[in-house]
């Protein structure tokens, strides 16, 4: 995994600094050094540490970054997050780069957060999907699991999810569900997507893992896992709302799933301050 981020760091550092930061090179010198503090400026949950650290290691190995608040830890408007140390050409070339990482994860934790407080006691998993970031699916959905939230299938490749184009290609649900089992081992479980009551019946008579209940209202949900009675476990997604999840958990599902947890959830404030 440190080689994908590393890669992505790598990528972000040419596309902001191309061939040389010339603000920078031409007001520093550079033998100037500084020291600098990463403040927050509003209440936010702390995700991206290791990543903002990291930003500043690809380019220079002698900034000295250390945090002073841990993963995961609820932070009040200006808190001093990070003091950094080195030569100041490097601290402002990686300001915005850094932050960027930061920002993004940080503001994901606290989005995740506070959908997560929506459910109270509810014993239900809120989960994320693939709408992520193309190339940040890894840290953004390692800061869902910062925030309180959990991860659905990291892709194509390790889970089973027969969505409703596949149920139109196959011919119906039975014909999808015998071609997985047919390719499949003993271990994999298997999700089906579905849409009405007549599919739910469909998905239990092919014994499938989970019914995962798309774009359905709240009176048909509750049928539909009076229907299943636990012989599979119950994902419901499509058109959720923070506003709404506290009524989906007391329909008895077991798993809300939410694209929104990472493709709406807006950037945190932080900025940099140099002090010398």
């Amino acid at each position: 995994m440190q080689a994908t981020i590393d890669l992505l760091i790598d990528l972000a550092l040419q596309v902001d600094i191309g061939s040389g930061d010339v603000t920078t090179e031409c007001t520093i010198k550079a033998v100037q050094t500084s020291s600098a503090t990463f403040v927050a400026k509003e209440t936010l949950v702390v995700a991206g540490l290791a990543v903002a650290s990291r930003v500043f290691e690809r380019l220079d190995g002698r900034v000295d970054f250390t945090p002073h608040c841990d993963e995961s830890d609820h932070i009040a408007p200006g808190y001093a997050m990070v003091t950094l140390e080195g030569p100041t050409r490097a601290l402002l070339s990686c300001e915005r780069v850094a932050l960027n990482f930061l920002q993004r994860l940080s503001g994901i934790a606290t989005w995740v957060h506070a959908h997560v407080e929506a459910l109270g006691s509810h014993p239900v998993r809120l989960v994320d999907t693939r709408k992520t970031t193309p190339g940040w699916r890894v840290l953004e959905k390692y800061a869902v699991r910062v925030g309180g939230g959990h991860n659905h299938r990291f892709g194509l490749y390790d889970g089973v999810l027969i969505k409703d184009n596949h149920i139109a290609a196959c011919g119906g649900i039975a014909a999808a569900v015998a071609r997985v089992r047919a390719r499949g081992h003993q271990l994999l479980k298997i999700e089906v997507e579905v849409s009405d009551l007549r599919q739910v019946a469909e998905a239990l008579s092919a014994g499938v893992d989970v019914i995962m209940l798309d774009n359905m209202e709240n009176e048909a949900i509750r049928a539909a896992v009076k229907l299943i009675a636990r012989k599979a476990l119950v994902e419901v997604s499509g058109e959720i709302t923070r506003q709404r999840l506290a009524a989906l958990a007391e329909t008895g599902v077991d798993i809300i799933s939410m694209g929104a947890l990472t493709h709406s959830a807006p950037v945190v404030d932080i900025s940099m301050r140099i002090q010398s």
